[in-house]
């Protein structure tokens, strides 16, 4: 049993805890100003010593900054760079300012939730979810390095907002042919994006050896993604490759686009031989993209929602969902059908009408029967 001691101060008497940690060594803390304080804080630490739930004091001073770059970089080396950069910016830019003086010891629950309601009242859903998740994620480290006994960020109701998912843009193939022609030299790459639904750093990355002439297929197995200015060429978003079906008219071209270039070129080269960088959507930039949109007298969109387009056009022709998960790269057809559920409303409807035509036929049948049977 650990023990408490009296000592004298300039400001009175003070009393001092003594105790034995697990490992065998001494810990104590000073300045209890009552003696039944100190008793009692002695007997929680000699409790929860006993149930195997002991946190030592002195390690639960640590701060979150100290915490911080330890799970960042631990992050760095297992996630991609695209989406490892989004992660650094929010401990950068959110966490650190806010949290990184606190020990984590001292971080209660109300402190995360009033944290939470405030981002969600400044920045969108999405990005909220993404910061709350840093600063939960560090204290699991915490907790299991037994620095705190729980994580104040998952317990209780925090608020967290919920993400709103907007109706996906689809142009329609006329819409599509459109695009393309306002779209310059940049037309082929328009029809790939919009008629096979691989992503722009896929398309950016692909090679003329990636293309299967017999087939008609594109193997998808390379990303290559601007972050900070910078290109990273890496495995694909699922790190696995892929065959693309590519459409007969779209074959011919890549095939008349790429004569006479090497195996190993690339399909779609920036002015410098290099990678092409990702094209501007936002608002007020001037980008061929938006360029192309308002000479097609198309509403505005991403090039990523060509990759939607992909989709749509592929269920209008009649593609099961199998298929185009497939295409589209997921990692299951239930991601598939929550992405693209109302590319599937027709699908609805089919299933009421081939119910009512069983139904009328039972119905009719036993019609039959019921007279026969008069």
């Amino acid at each position: 049993m650990g023990s408490v001691l009296a000592y004298t101060t300039a400001k009175g008497k003070r009393y001092e805890v003594r105790y034995k940690k697990p490992d065998g060594s001494h810990g104590g803390k000073r300045g209890f100003v009552r003696k039944r304080d100190a008793e009692i804080w002695l007997v929680e630490i000699e409790s929860s010593r006993a149930k195997g739930a002991y946190i030592d004091p002195q390690a639960a001073k640590v701060t979150v900054e100290t915490l911080g770059p330890v799970w960042l970089e631990a992050k760095r080396s297992s996630m991609k760079p695209s989406s490892f950069a989004p992660i650094e910016t929010a401990w950068r830019l959110r966490v650190k300012p806010t949290w990184g003086r606190w020990e984590v010891a001292d971080i209660r629950h109300t402190d995360v939730r009033s944290w939470v309601a405030k981002l969600s009242s400044e920045l969108g859903a999405t990005v909220t979810i993404r910061t709350f998740g840093v600063l939960a994620s560090i204290l699991d480290d915490a907790v299991y390095d037994g620095r705190i006994a729980t994580n104040p960020a998952r317990m209780g109701r925090i608020g967290l907002p919920r993400k709103s998912r907007g109706r996906h843009g689809y142009l329609t193939h006329e819409e599509a042919m459109r695009l393309a022609r306002h779209s310059g030299d940049r037309a082929l790459l328009v029809l790939l994006l919009a008629y096979t639904g691989i992503r722009w750093g896929e398309a950016t990355a692909l090679r003329v050896k990636d293309i299967d002439a017999t087939k008609g297929r594109l193997h998808i197995h390379a990303n290559a993604v601007e972050v900070h200015g910078e290109i990273h060429v890496g495995t694909t978003k699922s790190h696995k490759g892929r065959l693309v079906p590519v459409p007969a008219f779209l074959l011919e071209e890549l095939l008349s686009a790429t004569a006479g270039v090497p195996r190993d070129g690339l399909v779609f080269p920036a002015p410098d031989g290099g990678f092409m960088r990702r094209t501007r959507t936002s608002d007020g930039s001037r980008s061929w993209f938006k360029t192309a949109l308002a000479k097609a007298e198309l509403p505005s969109m991403t090039v990523h929602d060509l990759r939607h387009t992909a989709a749509s056009l592929a269920v209008q022709s009649g593609a099961n969902v199998k298929t185009i998960q497939r295409m589209l790269g997921h990692t299951s057809a239930a991601m598939t059908l929550d992405v693209y559920s109302d590319l599937f409303d027709d699908d609805l409807d089919a299933v009421a009408a081939a119910l009512d035509r069983a139904a009328s036929e039972v119905g009719a049948r036993r019609m039959r029967d019921d007279i026969e049977d008069t």
